[in-house]
């Protein structure tokens, strides 16, 4: 699992996106108390984790259905970790481009073909036909926030709490609105700079957002990084102005005002980087 010093993008469905078992299972998991709070899901799932694996990594772990709640305008969305999914996709990936020898000592062979069977039939057309098309409603990323991740948000749309116990930073938009900015995003950079690294990733955000319900909600959490940063600092963060400084520039054929807006956002952003190289 990640490191808890990392950031998260989640998307919030309501219970209409979901085939009717589920909406059952989500009422009475919210009605019985049993949400999450975002501050403490990160730290929960790490451990379920590690105790589902226990001391050998031999076998996919049957893992707790948890979710995210948001109630907003008398509407119930929810967030669902999808556990199960996420350790199998990783279990492949960690095996990608790694020697045999290697990849069997971390992911043994009857481990991999447990985790490609799970990944395969959460994926299947019969699953499709009954349950809709799977879709894993969070993003995580380590020691940083992805550049393209701002692009879906207005500086207006952040929440930031500095009290004593309780620090936490985030964005909220709809996920209509953060498609439109997804999309004019795209067709600035295809028109400036192509089909460069960074056209590509805000293409995935825009892709992966087409996934969900037309009235979802979709969030950006910083997460544990907040526990790096000094109140001033979190106070001061203008992300997504820059980001959209930047986009502006472009679109304007200012090539020297878009690149110094993405230099101040590349070294803020690197500086977190380079403390998980702090002992």
């Amino acid at each position: 699992m990640p490191s808890l010093f990392a950031s998260y993008l989640r998307v919030y469905e309501p219970l209409t996106a979901f085939d009717r078992d589920r909406q059952s299972y989500w009422r009475r998991y919210v009605s019985e108390g049993r949400a999450v709070a975002p501050v403490e899901g990160p730290g929960r799932q790490r451990t379920a984790v590690i105790e589902a694996l226990g001391a050998g990594w031999t076998r996919l772990p049957d893992l707790p259905e948890e979710a995210y709640v948001l109630e907003t305008d008398d509407t119930l969305l929810v967030c669902p970790w999808n556990l199960r999914i996420r350790v199998a996709e990783a279990a492949l990936s960690a095996r990608d481009g790694v020697p045999s020898v290697l990849a069997d000592a971390f992911v043994p062979p009857v481990l991999a073909g447990q985790a490609k069977a799970v990944v395969d039939d959460w994926r299947s057309g019969a699953r499709v036909l009954e349950h809709g098309v799977p879709r894993l409603h969070e993003q995580i990323a380590t020691w940083g926030v992805p550049l393209r991740w701002f692009v879906l948000f207005d500086p207006e749309e952040r929440d930031l709490v500095t009290r004593p116990g309780r620090r936490a930073l985030r964005y909220r938009t709809e996920i209509s609105k953060a498609r439109r900015r997804s999309s004019r995003a795209l067709a600035v950079l295809r028109k400036s700079v192509g089909e460069a690294p960074i056209t590509e990733a805000v293409e995935e955000a825009a892709r992966w957002l087409e996934e969900f319900h037309p009235r979802s909600v979709v969030e950006l959490d910083y997460g544990g990084l907040v526990d790096l940063l000094p109140d001033e600092t979190l106070a001061a963060d203008d992300s997504p102005e820059l980001v959209a400084a930047g986009l502006a520039g472009l679109s304007r054929g200012e090539a020297e005002e878009a690149s110094a807006a993405y230099d101040k956002l590349v070294a803020r952003w690197r500086a977190v980087q380079l403390l998980e190289r702090c002992n």
